[in-house]
């Protein structure tokens, strides 16, 4: 597999993931490069195992993870933004006093794995051209760190500019994303 080849499956494993990263950037108050850093390192590391397990069940599961793995992500995100929603939806005195400064190792871990099951079917396929994993696989992780890590910073900018119900919106996205994924796979089969 060329360096360009990995370069451009790396990019495209980490979009979903960088469309999440806003989504929780939005909802944070006032996130930090270091709470970016923090999230971008936790997406990174899931998006970069999962080509490896997918790798590792190779030929024998891949119609398994290939069959579930839209659902999977599609159930984790709409449950995450719809938590996300109710979360903005509850009435407060003040909206950005409830802003968490930063998510939960497992929220984000959660998110990172449903944002990430495409890159284990990748994994799988990449293990049928018997392509060495181990350069893709750290291509897709650190590719994913540093989308992620822009990705809550923009999260920021556009929170500022949703004022109050950037939860809500970051929910919203989330879900979308869940839901966009449900229909790419449903339209191409």
């Amino acid at each position: 597999m060329s360096p360009l080849s990995i370069a451009l499956l790396s990019l495209a494993m980490s979009t979903d993931a960088f469309a999440a990263a806003v989504g929780k950037g939005m909802a944070l108050e006032h996130p930090h490069w270091r709470e970016a850093l923090r999230t971008g390192a936790i997406f990174g590391a899931i998006e970069g195992t999962t080509p490896l397990i997918g790798w590792a069940l190779g030929l024998a599961a891949a119609d398994y993870v290939k069959a579930w793995d839209h659902w999977i992500a599609f159930v984790l995100l709409l449950g995450l933004g719809g938590h996300m929603v109710l979360n903005g939806l509850r009435p407060s005195e003040s909206q950005a006093a409830d802003k968490p400064a930063r998510h939960g190792f497992w929220v984000l871990a959660l998110t990172g794995l449903a944002t990430s099951m495409d890159a284990m079917v990748v994994g799988a396929g990449l293990a049928i051209l018997d392509v060495p994993i181990l350069p893709v696989a750290f291509a897709i992780g650190c590719t994913t760190l540093v989308a992620v890590t822009l990705g809550v910073m923009a999260g920021r900018v556009f929170g500022r500019a949703a004022g109050g119900r950037a939860e809500i919106v970051g929910g919203l996205v989330l879900a979308g994303i869940g839901t966009a994924i449900l229909f790419e796979h449903l339209s191409a089969g």
